[in-house]
């Protein structure tokens, strides 16, 4: 146990020990700053106990050790060390219509959308009404429980890169998440000790005790006052009644993009919902690759893709969040801020995602997936369990297949360290970054959109970036398959006015500093042949194909190497893309046509979404780039 804790009290069912809350202020190893921040919670929140989190071994099997003993998870025997729990069902994604940026201005936070429309790119709530949202939920909210006080690091700890942020919350599961997440305890507090400034996190599940109503299996939250809010202005995220991973670990989402987009703007660098890949082709040359997709895009699997093509090889560095800073020489530099995947379970299998499968195999807290009678995990997208080896769902209840029910809920997840992956880069924790060469922009498009294509330069890779459209996902509350407007992957994430944020990235053209600017593509792995329904690209480890065209694209002499001219930028020329030994036959016209009605109609809705949404914020540049392009599908 953490030698910070004194006056140590027990809370019944214990989950670790903790300081008495009297004895707070008396807490000598927290920096001021910090031990002023849990202070101030302790009073709005009166939990019994306060704990700080020290991130030891120890500390987290104890952590884990309380939660079974609650019934929040249950113990996995199959596997070393890994976790199931089972939330609400009320509680299992990310509340989009509950996520709220609170500033003086709403025009700071969000374009104001013609007509009376309701804005896509975020929601704005006044000073006034979010404090009256906190009055009504977080005085008491903690009571009869431990607030524990997580000390963190997005980045490894001592990166230029890096950032720190300090979460209380009343949620155990947070901090085994967390502890998976982030790069925790000790370490980071010495660094606060030195003056560093963190980003002030307060979370509750919004359940004190005495409960007033009994739980869902076992899992405290609140889903009528869910309620999760950013002020970027002071650098705080209050995040009230969901204990979902999303809307709880405030590392993720909330620091790792919401408020670190905006510190990013002010500070001139990138906080981006991109996966990070290393690609070594067979001389053993070796290039980074950034690249944006909304969920359920396959983010994670080309992240950790296993090549089709002999002799080249992905290795991972981050498959979801980048930040990215140009260095002194010019080079746009990325890390991966987090230490663990949070990723989406069904369809991730050995056939999709051998190294992921690798990955989870140990230590791992899995949510809401479907649970097997000898001790493992189960989803949808896994071969069926051996024979006599039964099913349970999400739920907790019998399951069998035939059913309209499934047995994993569509956004369960895995919570796993990065560097059990088999593949992870050798320069995943560099303190500098890694070179970024190419940005790739990509989004699951049935029809019209080509395999690839690469944009004329980055004034373009800008426009492209804008008018991301994508199937809609389970990760968030929408239903059903519609096509939205997705820009740079970031719709449910800007921390700031989208007209704002496109003006910064386009900035990074007229740098004063050197700049080596990255090339900017995009691709669509999820194009499907009308007549039949099916894709017409393989996908999984033949994506490697496209990665080599990228690749060698990185490196021209001329424009018009390997690629051809087409009206939507430049897309590759016949047999520039390496085929041989695709199983199956592929019909590349049919991935590239680039049908003249289809992009009327996608411009008509772009400039119909650009006016609505992002009005007299949008930058002239973009609007330039839309109308060269309606002018280009023109008949």
């Amino acid at each position: 146990m953490s030698c910070l804790l004194l006056g140590v009290i027990r809370r019944r069912g214990g989950v670790g020990a903790s300081v008495g809350v009297r004895s707070l202020a008396s807490i000598p190893s927290l920096p001021p700053a910090v031990a002023e921040f849990v202070k101030g919670a302790v009073e709005e929140c009166k939990p019994a106990g306060v704990h700080v989190v020290t991130g030891t071994p120890e500390e987290t099997a104890n952590i884990l050790a309380g939660m079974e003993k609650e019934g929040m998870v249950k113990r996995l025997p199959k596997y070393e060390n890994c976790w199931l729990a089972r939330t609400d069902p009320k509680d299992v994604a990310r509340v989009e219509s509950k996520t709220v940026i609170v500033t003086k201005k709403q025009r700071d936070t969000i374009p104001i959308p013609s007509g009376g429309a309701k804005s896509q790119l975020g929601s704005w709530m006044c000073e006034a009404d979010w404090q009256k949202a906190r009055e009504e939920r977080f005085p008491g909210c903690m009571a009869g429980r431990t607030m524990y006080v997580i000390p963190f690091s997005m980045g490894p700890v001592g990166s230029t890169l890096s950032k720190y942020g300090v979460q209380v919350t009343d949620s155990p599961y947070v901090v085994a998440s967390m502890g998976i997440m982030t790069r925790t305890g000790t370490p980071v507090l010495q660094k606060l000790s030195e003056g560093e400034e963190f980003v002030r996190c307060q979370h509750s599940l919004g359940r004190p005790l005495p409960l007033k109503a009994p739980l869902v299996n076992s899992w405290p939250c609140n889903p009528e006052k869910v309620l999760i809010s950013h002020l970027p202005d002071t650098r705080q995220i209050l995040s009230f009644g969901s204990g979902y991973g999303g809307n709880s670990l405030l590392g993720k989402k909330c620091f790792a993009l919401r408020i670190a987009s905006r510190i990013a703007k002010d500070e001139g660098w990138l906080a981006e919902h991109m996966l990070i890949l290393g690609i070594t082709n067979p001389q053993g040359v070796k290039r980074y690759i950034a690249a944006a997709f909304p969920s359920a895009c396959g983010k994670t699997n080309l992240a950790m893709m296993k090549p089709a093509l002999p002799g080249w090889k992905v290795e991972c560095v981050g498959d979801d969040i980048a930040w990215m800073k140009f260095d002194s020489q010019g080079k746009l530099r990325a890390i991966n801020p987090e230490n663990g995947f949070f990723g989406v379970a069904p369809g991730t299998s050995i056939k999709t995602n051998p190294y992921a499968m690798a990955t989870i195999a140990k230590n791992t807290v899995f949510t809401n997936v479907g649970e097997t009678s000898d001790g493992g995990v189960w989803w949808e997208g896994l071969d069926p369990p051996a024979s006599g080896v039964t099913l349970t769902d999400w739920h907790g209840k019998t399951w069998k297949s035939g059913g309209s029910a499934l047995c994993a809920h569509p956004n369960s997840r895995f919570c796993t360290p990065a560097s059990q992956c088999p593949i992870i880069d050798p320069q995943w924790e560099s303190e500098e970054g890694v070179p970024i060469d190419a940005i790739v922009f990509g989004g699951r498009r049935p029809e019209g959109v080509p395999l690839v294509y690469e944009t004329f330069n980055w004034r373009h890779g800008v426009f492209v970036g804008a008018a991301m459209r994508s199937e809609s996902t389970a990760a968030a509350e929408h239903k059903g398959k519609v096509i939205m407007h997705d820009p740079f992957a970031m719709r449910p994430f800007f921390g700031y006015n989208f007209g704002d944020y496109l003006a910064h990235w386009l900035s990074m053209e007229t740098r004063k500093a050197p700049t080596q600017l990255p090339k900017i593509f995009h691709v669509n792995w999820f194009r499907k042949d009308p007549a039949s329904g099916a894709f017409l690209w393989p996908g999984f480890g033949e994506n490697a194909r496209v990665l080599e065209w990228i690749f060698k694209r990185c490196v021209r002499d001329r424009e018009d190497e390997a690629a051809r001219k087409s009206i939507v930028g430049w897309v590759p020329e016949d047999g520039a893309i390496d085929i041989k030994g695709l199983s199956g036959k592929v019909d590349m016209g049919a991935l590239f046509d680039l049908p003249k009605p289809f992009w009327q109609k996608e411009t008509q809705e772009l400039r119909a979404y650009f006016t609505q949404q992002v009005g007299a914020d949008l930058p002239p540049q973009v609007e330039a780039e839309l109308k060269a392009l309606e002018d280009r599908v023109r008949d």
